[in-house]
């Protein structure tokens, strides 16, 4: 059976990005309609299914509706990951934020950093070598916590396995390459220090409660994703986001995403290229 010629009728496409608004908070516009019917005409082939309506009735009924959407999620999302990505906004973490908060910290020595929409696992383990090298030796006097979240379990999966192809390597420095990656037949394997550094779990950025029994967090790195919600959307991430920073902690964001005309007040650093917020 081939599916490639069954098109997404209006009214499927209304039903099928209300439930990705509703379970993840993310808004396909009219002009995303080619790519979403494109980008699931492949799982319909694999479920021998007729048609979308037949799929959507799947994503709504029955005890698999779960399990499908994240299926479905893992294939519709849009991840620009990759170690070491944006390497201005990195300097910024790496040169300022985290000497200050080490600074700050150094009586408590306890470091707390979530990576929001960390996908496959690139960034809070980037974050983490950073960490690492910057404190050395004693690291082991620190409690460095750094939590990564996302809402494709099959992307956590893949972070988990810390496993990755040499595309996923392309911005890593040769030497930082060989010092914290082993390579097996053109597999990347993390070093199990580093991987030891970094634990994640299951979150919706729609879910507030779940964010705040985590507690504050000095820095909080939510790239490129943002993008992707509505005006409602936006506002209430940035509220959550803005409720879990620490008073003196550092929001990191896309290059794309927006941070004013809500009403959590973030103040930008002073440098433009960081993307980087304080509270206001």
């Amino acid at each position: 059976m081939k599916t490639a010629a069954v098109k997404l009728s209006d009214t499927e496409f209304d039903d099928l990005r209300r439930i990705i608004h509703t379970r993840s908070g993310v808004r396909f516009q009219n002009a995303e309609r080619d790519a979403l019917e494109n980008r699931l005409s492949r799982r319909l082939e694999e479920l021998e299914l007729d048609d979308f309506g037949q799929y959507i009735q799947l994503l709504t009924m029955g005890p698999y509706q779960s399990e499908e959407f994240q299926e479905m999620f893992s294939r519709i999302a849009n991840s620009e990951t990759g170690f070491f990505r944006n390497r201005a906004q990195l300097d910024v973490f790496s040169e300022t934020v985290l000497p200050r908060l080490l600074n700050d910290r150094a009586a408590t020595k306890r470091l707390r950093i979530w990576s929001a929409a960390c996908s496959t696992g690139e960034e809070p383990y980037t974050l983490a070598m950073l960490v690492h090298r910057t404190l050395g030796v004693r690291l082991g006097d620190w409690r460095v916590e750094i939590l990564g979240t996302d809402l494709s379990e099959k992307a956590l999966n893949t972070a988990s396995d810390a496993r990755y192809s040499s595309s996923a390597l392309a911005s890593v420095d040769p030497a930082l390459a060989k010092r914290y990656f082993k390579e097996e037949d053109g597999t990347f394997t993390l070093d199990p220090m580093i991987r030891s550094m970094v634990s994640f779990e299951f979150h919706n950025l729609n879910d507030s409660l779940k964010a705040r029994r985590h507690g504050s967090w000095d820095v909080i790195f939510c790239r490129n994703v943002m993008n992707s919600f509505d005006d409602d959307g936006k506002a209430s991430c940035l509220r959550m986001l803005h409720d879990r920073l620490a008073e003196d902690g550092t929001l990191f964001v896309g290059r794309d995403d927006t941070v004013g005309d809500t009403d959590a007040k973030f103040l930008p650093l002073n440098d433009s290229k960081a993307f980087a917020y304080s509270k206001g």
